[in-house]
């Protein structure tokens, strides 16, 4: 085992301590707000593409089962989901080109 710091494990330090003084509120940190989507937008959403669940699903990538349970509010999207549900939101065309290259 080495003891000597890698390049990652600088990098790393650098940004827990970047972390840390946010915490403390002695700095800010850029941040994005990613819209975080209730059941009813979500279903929306489906209902104004007049896409049944299972070609909402297929169209966009997305698990059937999953679309179901955001709808349904038994889950809540995760972050990745919910970036790719406000891209579909605001623009599903670059979301089905994207999936087609």
């Amino acid at each position: 085992m080495t003891t000597q710091r890698t390049q990652v494990g600088h990098e790393l330090e650098t940004a827990l301590g970047e972390v840390l003084t946010h915490v403390r509120g002695e700095t800010s940190l850029p941040c994005r707000i990613v819209d975080d989507p209730a059941a009813e937008h979500i279903l929306a959403l489906r209902k104004r593409m007049k896409l049944s669940r299972q070609k909402f699903a297929d169209r966009f990538g997305l698990d059937a089962r999953a679309v179901q349970d955001w709808e349904q509010g038994r889950r809540v999207p995760d972050r990745a989901a919910r970036v790719l549900l406000t891209v579909i939101d605001r623009d599903p065309e670059a979301v089905v080109r994207a999936l087609e290259q």
